[in-house]
Parts: structure tokens; sequence; C-alpha cells
């Protein structure tokens, strides 16, 4: 478990000179100590955003560790340098938010992750348009929340569900909303009101297979590698930016009921990656792209 001295600050600005001088002096001066620090620059490629990224895990004096205290430190610095700057306690725990429809094997996982102690975070609540696993929730001790929408639903009752979920989002003060294979197609504005804090895991075949049973598809086609990718939610449709892809190999040999079975392993894989991943704050926005300091 991290102490409560421990802190991450992560952040991006226009790539110059003397930005990693000037933070790590800061720092020494405040009399933190720096554990890890990762940086990137976004300059050599041809379609390069010229941004510079940064993550330093650093403790910091007992008389400092607050991130109130910390923040004003820091000022001065993101405006010479035009940062987005963000700190983060690591003794705070990130609280998540779990969707499910009828598929529930992401669901599972990251439950059993998190009872694990392999996820350092919370979840107060999982919401469903669906019934089934709330007798799993309880068995968790988490709130279920079903909140359904009737087959053939048109917009105006899709939006309705979703104010419920920002509601909820809201009131129990989500920091990352996880899509564990639910299976609803999100509107523009419930895409914007989570900009950067929903991820969601879906099958990522070539040939990219559309509607149901993706897998049963990919057996007809005789796919020899099936994968998933875990994303940021964006208002194009499983087009946001890329956190983590993974691929295991299948042959001949596999029935459509295998194909299924890899794949769902892959997408439990792929997602708990990519939400631990964000919930140390190991992932930034890139444009359409993510930079990941693994």
């Amino acid at each position: 478990m991290p102490r409560p001295t421990e802190f991450v600050l992560t952040l991006s600005c226009r790539d110059t000179k003397g930005i990693v001088h000037a933070v790590s002096g800061l720092l020494f001066q405040a009399g933190c100590n720096i554990i890890d620090s990762q940086q990137y620059g976004d300059v050599l490629s041809s379609d390069a955003t010229g941004l510079f990224f940064l993550r330093v895990h650093f403790e910091a004096p007992p008389h400092l560790a607050d991130v109130a205290t910390l923040q004003p430190l820091f000022r001065h610095l993101s405006e010479q340098f035009g940062m987005d700057a963000r700190l983060h306690s690591l003794a705070r725990r990130p609280r998540v938010m779990l969707m499910v429809s009828k598929h529930g094997h992401c669901l599972n996982d990251l439950l059993f992750r998190w009872r694990s102690g392999q996820l350092n975070v919370d979840i107060p609540a999982i919401v469903s348009n669906h019934p089934d696993y709330a007798d799993l929730a309880a068995s968790y001790g988490i709130a279920f929340h079903h909140l359904p929408l009737a087959t053939g639903s048109g917009a105006e009752a899709k939006r309705a569900q979703e104010k419920q979920v920002e509601a909820l989002v809201d009131e129990q003060q989500i920091d990352l909303v996880v899509l564990a294979r639910y299976m609803q197609i999100l509107s523009s504005e419930f895409c914007q009101f989570l900009r950067g804090r929903a991820i969601n895991i879906h099958h990522s075949f070539l040939p990219s297979f559309k509607g149901a049973k993706p897998y049963y598809q990919a057996h007809e086609r005789g796919v020899k590698l099936i994968g998933a990718t875990a994303h940021y939610v964006t208002a194009e449709l499983d087009e946001g930016p890329i956190i983590e892809q993974d691929v295991e190999r299948v042959d001949h040999t596999l029935s459509p009921e295998d194909f299924t079975a890899v794949g769902r392993d892959v997408e439990c894989v792929v997602l708990a990656r990519a939400v631990r991943w964000h919930v140390e704050h190991r992932v930034l926005l890139n444009g359409k792209k993510t930079v990941v300091f693994r």
C-alpha cells in the first residue's frame, strides 16, 4: 500500500528545454524525494504533436504531504511552461463505477482483482441495464443499480437513462467509469460528460466483425489471431484513444465456443491492465493517442 506521503505528478506541455530540470529542481528544493520518473517527447515522427509528457512518483516531507499544500508549489512552473499538470495522492483510492449488460466475464474478473488487492480502488457502484448480476454485486457488498432500457428504446429514453448514470457519477464522486461489456451505444452528450474518465473494451479483429456473435464470425473466416482493445470512450464508436491491446493465437482445431472463450480471456486481461494503468496515473492523452508509462 502506498504511504500517505507518496504522490504522482503528471504533466504535458509543448516540448522545450529545461522542463525536467525545473520540475526535479523544484521537488529538491521542497525536500521531496523522487522515487520514479518517466518522460516522453512526441517530436520525431511526421505526425508528432510536439508535446512533452512527464510522470514523477515522489515522496514529500510530512509537512507538505497534502495535495492542497503541494499544488501551489507548482503553480508558477505550470504557468511558465503552459503545463496541463495534475497532482495525485497515492493514499487516495480512486473511485470506480462498473457498467455491464449480459456478459459478465470482465465484471467478474475486475471484482476478483479488486477483492484480492490487485486493484487499489474503491468500487461503490455497479450499473446495468439488466438485472442479471445483482446477486454477484451483493456477494461483494457493492450497490447494484438496475437502470433498464426496453428493447428498441429511442434516443430520448436512452438519454434519460444516461442522466441517471450521470447523477450516480456525481453523487458517488466517481473518478473512472469502466464499461465492462456494457452493450449500449452512448450519446455524444454522455461521452462528453465522461471524457477522459471512461474506459471501454471491445474485440479487435482483422477483419473487423460487427453485430452479434463476432467470435462465431471470426471462426467462419478462419481468423488466426483473436484480440481485444481497451480505449477511452468517445462519441466515435470504438474509435477512442487506445490504452492497451493484446492478442492470442487460434487455429482450425478450435470450435466457435473455444474462440469465444479465448476472446473473453483476452478481453479480461486487456481491460484490467488499462484500468490499473489509469488509476495509477500512467496514461496521458496525446490527441487521438495515449502515452502510457508502464
